[in-house]
């Protein structure tokens, strides 16, 4: 059998060129803008929660779960847009999503009743979705490994934005007017995301490099992705991390009013200060970037969360009380969302950067997907209590024991990998 030099024709087509610095920065900040769209549509209205449930009639339980329809409908969509977005490029399905993303927003500010609050905000988290799986997606279209941790970590420089504007802004609205002003807020954002995306997001996947849309090959290539312990190790780390954050975000409005006493103007003044931990945590692995390797600063982050999460348990069973215990609460959490600075962008490094270009949307459509199924998912389960609503102690079981199965995520699947590796040499 002979063999003949491949023509050009049959090589594979190259990637374009990553972009120059000036290009780079704003790409961060359009990437940044689309990817900050699901964080600004869970944050805005936390400090309203309590006004919702008494303008609609509902249990404070009943309202936490629109929190929980959009992260699961965020968590639907990144798996259809996902691959939609690598057989028809990155620029139709996030333009799509946009616009429904605006118009379900609007339509929020117009409900009657939880239960369609419930679905319109389902509805909004599948269209939102679209900002998250493609901004990652793009950035695995033009870069690859430090240069992808890089950008991922300054990504995050923005997009931390969005949690630590989105409680104090939304604090801000309950005083020019009622909560439904949040969502006028965030309709609007979203537009403005949309002209942005017009006018300043060009194409990053040619129509040589698409994959075909097959939902055979759909499932073959999701089959691959679950069982390659490169791609799902991480995947799952970041999902579960995630769903320890998100235990905090979406339980500590009621806790913090309720069980300690603080006003909104104080619950988004605590948020706002631990939202700087994240970022201030994703800019020092940008700095680590070259000089420790990407799995040991995930580990140790993995290490700071579970540690702050340890001293988070010691307070639950302790009792603290009084604005100290404010106090002590904001410095655990700043040491916590610190240490997830450090796990979300590498985490999202090893599993993205493990897989070909062509199947970066629906590698990050699963990768999306589990991190806000378990974020939507983990989170509900600190309100199971004999209340109903979540307490600290509740909370710090939940994030305990979603952090612990991270760490072991990671370390298992990490060792899977080596010996993969060493058997392929």
């Amino acid at each position: 059998m002979t063999t003949s030099a491949p023509t050009q024709e049959s090589a594979p087509p190259r990637p374009p060129a990553p972009p120059a610095r000036r290009a780079a920065a704003l790409l961060v900040l359009v990437l940044g803008a689309l990817t900050a769209t699901g964080p600004l549509a869970t944050d805005l209205y936390l400090p309203a929660f309590p006004q919702i449930a008494a303008d609609l009639g509902a249990p404070q339980a009943q309202i936490q779960l629109t929190l929980t329809a959009i992260m699961l409908g965020l968590a639907l969509g990144q798996l259809l847009i996902g691959p939609l977005s690598d057989a028809l490029g990155r620029r139709g399905p996030l333009l799509a999503g946009l616009a429904v993303f605006t118009l379900t927003s609007f339509l929020c500010a117009l409900v009657d009743s939880a239960p369609l609050l419930i679905g319109l905000r389902f509805v909004q988290g599948v269209a939102g979705a679209a900002g998250a799986v493609i901004a990652r997606a793009v950035v695995r279209d033009l870069f690859e490994g430090d240069d992808a941790a890089r950008f991922f970590s300054r990504l995050m420089l923005v997009t931390g934005l969005a949690p630590l504007l989105g409680p104090v802004l939304g604090a801000q609205l309950l005083r020019l007017g009622p909560w439904q002003l949040s969502f006028v807020v965030l309709g609007a954002a979203a537009l403005a995301s949309l002209v942005v995306v017009v006018f300043g997001l060009p194409e990053s996947l040619p129509r040589e490099r698409r994959a075909e849309l097959n939902l055979a090959r759909l499932g073959a290539t999701a089959g691959r992705l679950v069982r390659d312990a490169a791609f799902a190790g991480p995947a799952l780390t970041l999902g579960l991390s995630f769903g320890m954050m998100f235990t905090y975000i979406s339980s500590f409005s009621f806790v913090s009013q309720s069980e300690f006493g603080a006003s909104g103007q104080q619950f988004a003044l605590i948020f706002a200060v631990n939202t700087l931990g994240l970022m201030a945590g994703t800019q020092v692995n940008a700095l680590l970037i070259g000089r420790v390797e990407t799995s040991r600063r995930l580990a140790a982050g993995l290490a700071g969360a579970l540690v702050s999460v340890a001293v988070l348990g010691a307070l639950a069973v302790g009792g603290p009380a009084g604005a100290g215990a404010l106090v002590a609460l904001t410095a655990v959490f700043f040491v916590m969302m610190f240490s997830v600075g450090f796990v979300f962008p590498n985490a999202t490094t090893l599993a993205i950067s493990s897989q070909p270009a062509s199947v970066a949307g629906t590698a990050s459509a699963l990768m999306g997907s589990l991190q806000f199924a378990l974020g939507g998912g983990v989170s509900s389960l600190a309100g199971l209590t004999a209340t109903g609503e979540p307490s600290l102690a509740s909370m710090a079981v939940v994030m305990g024991g979603v952090g612990v199965a991270a760490a072991l995520a990671f370390a298992v699947t990490a060792r899977w990998s080596r010996r993969a590796a060493a058997k392929v040499r």
